[in-house]
């Protein structure tokens, strides 16, 4: 069997060295996010030791992770929060505060189960659930926003 000559190597491994550039060069960051619904139409929220506001549950998908499994991974985490049946896509959006690649997925959960109250820890110090028309003062205007659309059945935005 022939060698193959240097440029048809370097040709058959292009694809994988340019996705290793453009993972250094043009890292994407996702997250996930949920509006998580109760029985009595209200909202689940927490409030992070280290960011200021009420916020939907939620954080980063790790890597080898599925968007779904980061979105029960991260309910368990911050809310003891089981899904019954699969969440409600509602939205992708663009996140720029932090980076100029960040993207927020936003699910609706509406079956679900809380396996016990949360504890609050060193991540979330307070979390309950609150009526759309009733949300913390101190909410964030982003978690506002996402709230409005899911109760008001309005087109997702693009942006955070």
């Amino acid at each position: 069997m022939p060698s193959k000559s240097p440029r048809a190597m370097l040709l058959a491994a292009l694809p994988r060295l340019m996705h290793v550039y453009w993972r250094f060069t043009r890292g994407l960051t996702m997250g996930v996010r949920a509006v998580v619904i109760d029985d009595n139409g209200r909202v689940f929220l927490v409030k992070h030791s280290y960011a200021d506001g009420w916020h939907l549950p939620g954080g980063g998908v790790e890597p080898g992770e599925t968007l779904l499994e980061a979105l029960k991974r991260e309910l368990m985490e911050e809310g003891n929060i089981e899904l019954l049946a699969p969440p409600t896509l509602h939205g992708v959006y663009f996140h720029p505060r932090y980076s100029k690649r960040d993207h927020i997925a936003i699910f609706i959960v509406r079956s679900h189960r809380q396996l016990s109250a949360p504890v609050p820890n060193h991540e979330i110090i307070e979390h309950g659930y609150f009526s759309p028309d009733a949300l913390p003062p101190d909410a964030t205007a982003g978690t506002r926003a996402r709230i409005a659309e899911v109760f008001s059945g309005t087109t997702a935005a693009q942006r955070w």
